[in-house]
């Protein structure tokens, strides 16, 4: 390898949004991320969806996606008085 053209590679503080911190190696000091293996669904087992600008809502308008959930449910008797 040549000399003086890597960066270095140093001890690295990885801070997560949902406020897990750890430590690793890298070439930054500092690091941000948005999701880590302590709240990624993979690894969790739970579900959790990450809705930005209502896609999610948008999707299922779209596509019709769990209205068959509410039509296959009974309504509540109304009470004849």
């Amino acid at each position: 390898m040549k000399e003086g053209i890597h960066p270095k590679y140093v001890e690295c503080m990885v801070h997560c949004a949902c406020g897990s911190n750890f430590k690793t190696r890298a070439t930054v000091e500092k690091m941000t991320v948005d999701i880590c293996s302590a709240c990624h669904p993979f690894y969790t087992g739970k579900q959790k969806l990450i809705d930005t600008a209502g896609r999610v809502e948008k999707f299922q308008r779209k596509y019709g996606w769990g209205k068959k959930q509410q039509e296959a449910a009974p309504a509540a008797p109304a009470d004849k008085a």
